[in-house]
C-alpha cells in the first residue's frame, strides 16, 4: 500500500519503511508526526480525500541535516564587480512507520448485522 502526503509544502509518494529527505520539519529528533494523506492506493483499489476520513500515516524525524552546498556567482564584465555566496538547505530525513486506513463503518455495522441474525437461526433451529 503507498500513500500520497504532504510535508512542508510538498507531495511525496511513499510506502511503509522509505526515508524522505524533506524540508526542515519543526518537529525535534527521534519524534514522530502523524500525517493526513491526500490519497491512498494499493493492489485493488484508490482512495481519494472522500474515502479518507481517519487514515493516518506515521512517520518518525530520524534526524535534521545540511544539503548540499550551493555556490552563486555573481559579476559584471568589464566593471571588477565580483560577488560570490553559498547556500545550504535545511533538511529532516523522515522514515514512514506506518500506513492506516480507516475503517469504514457501514462495514463495522454490517458484520454486527449480519453476526445477529445467524444467531437467532441457530436458536431457531435447536427449537425446531
Amino acid at each position: 500500500m503507498y500513500a500520497i502526503i504532504e510535508l512542508g509544502g510538498k507531495q511525496y509518494k511513499v510506502e511503509k519503511g522509505d526515508e524522505v529527505i524533506v524540508d526542515r520539519l519543526d518537529v525535534a529528533e527521534g519524534k514522530t508526526l502523524t500525517v493526513s494523506p491526500l490519497l491512498l492506493g494499493g493492489k485493488k483499489k484508490v482512495m481519494d480525500a472522500r474515502e479518507l476520513k481517519g487514515a493516518k500515516v506515521k512517520a518518525k524525524v530520524e534526524e535534521h541535516l545540511l544539503g548540499e552546498k550551493i555556490r552563486v556567482f555573481r559579476y559584471k564584465p568589464k566593471r571588477g564587480y565580483k560577488k560570490m555566496q553559498g547556500h545550504r538547505s535545511h533538511l529532516s530525513r523522515v522514515s514512514i512507520q506506518s500506513i492506516t486506513e480507516a475503517k469504514k463503518k457501514t462495514e463495522a455495522a454490517a458484520k454486527g448485522k449480519e453476526e445477529k441474525p445467524a444467531k437467532e437461526e441457530k436458536a431457531a433451529a435447536a427449537k425446531d
